[in-house]
């Protein structure tokens, strides 16, 4: 694909940033990570198929925007029609895919069509496939290996031309090995399957979807567009989305709302949905700079001018803090900072807070406890 090409639909776009940034801005699909690079190349080459696709994803990583761009890529005439398979009652769900005769069950007032038939000649999205009760399972798998469907209360059988992509956030080899997830079924969809990576293991997505959505409100609230400030930037890069896509546009809506000026800045960011406001502590403390960059910024000072003893020194104030945060819980402090409670051991004894006798210096629950001490004289 050429600079500047474009697909119709989908505004598909070679950007110069890293010389193959992809991105769909019309579906809040980015591609400018590596990673995300490489995912794309991957639906390229299997979407023009009819093979099943399997996306496993977490809640928010955009499954529902892939699965639109493989159908936008396969080249399908018929519709896209997106079922949340979590979403729909375990009484009605068979009539919700493969429709329903008039009588059929109570409140079956008139013949209805389902899922299945309204995507005929196009794609059908499965989300939180995993949801979907084992007794369905059964007829899905009789579905796509007869390519026809039966309505509830008839026993006519019509044909169906679709492509099938599910998605799921959880492990189905899992949910088979309990149980909860039928084997030939796994099997039936998972010809090719796709990771697609939470926000934070594609950090070069973050900036562009940033400003996606930063241009798309401005649209929408017939407001200038506003320059995103550096410190914002670090800001968001910086943080660990666990919201994922969806997280990034609702934090960049609500800093559309709440910056009344021309540059978003780190206090317009609800960044786990904390509004990130800063009160100032001196003469050269800067309220719009993210906590890191705190940090960095103090480490850096201390560099200028080294102690001999300033790695230690810098170890014993995060074992300190994090010890005092978890309330002088061993297990939770180790938690916190990611380390194993016999690591974190080694550092309260390396630091003075535990002792070397056997017994001594347990989770502090009393004024008594040899951590307290130390802590509380430190």
């Amino acid at each position: 694909m050429r600079e500047g090409q474009h697909r119709e639909g989908s505004v598909l776009q070679l950007h110069g940033v890293n010389a193959e940034q992809i991105t769909i801005r019309a579906k809040a699909l980015v591609f400018a990570d590596p990673v995300s690079v490489q995912i794309h190349e991957y639906l390229e080459r299997v979407a023009p198929s009819e093979a099943p696709v399997l996306v496993i994803g977490e809640t928010g990583t955009g499954k529902e925007l892939l699965a639109r761009h493989i159908h936008e890529l396969s080249g399908r005439k018929g519709p896209f029609v997106a079922v949340n398979c979590g979403a729909i009652s375990e009484q009605l769900a068979e009539s919700e895919l493969f429709g329903h005769e008039q009588g059929a069950f109570t409140g079956a007032t008139s013949r209805r069509e389902g899922w299945f038939e309204s995507a005929n000649g196009g794609t059908l999205f499965l989300d939180e496939i995993g949801d979907l009760p084992l007794a369905l399972q059964v007829k899905l798998l009789r579905v796509l290996q007869e390519r026809e469907v039966v309505r509830v209360g008839s026993r006519r059988t019509i044909p169906v031309d679709i492509r099938l992509v599910a998605a799921t956030n959880v492990d189905l080899r899992d949910a088979v090995a309990a149980g909860l997830f039928r084997a030939d079924l796994f099997y039936r969809l998972n010809v090719a399957q796709l990771r697609l990576p939470p926000l934070r293991e594609r950090p070069k997505d973050i900036l562009p979807l940033a400003q996606h959505f930063v241009a798309h409100y401005s649209q929408r609230l017939k407001r200038p567009r506003p320059v995103i400030s550096d410190a914002a930037c670090r800001a968001l890069q910086e943080y660990a989305w666990p919201g994922n896509i969806r997280e990034v546009e609702n934090v960049m809506h609500f800093a559309m709302l709440v910056a009344g000026a021309s540059e978003l800045r780190p206090e317009h960011l609800k960044l786990n949905g904390v509004v990130v406001l800063a009160g100032r502590q001196g003469a050269d403390s800067d309220p719009c700079v993210a906590p890191r960059e705190q940090i960095g910024k103090a480490v850096r000072c201390l560099l200028d001018a080294p102690s001999d003893n300033l790695f230690n020194e810098l170890e014993r104030l995060i074992v300190d803090e994090a010890y005092r945060h978890s309330r002088y819980n061993q297990v939770r402090a180790a938690a916190v900072l990611g380390l194993s409670r016999s690591v974190l051991r080694t550092l309260l004894k390396k630091h003075g807070y535990l002792g070397d006798k056997p017994g001594e210096g347990g989770d502090a629950e009393d004024d008594d406890s040899p951590s307290w001490r130390a802590l509380s004289a430190g």
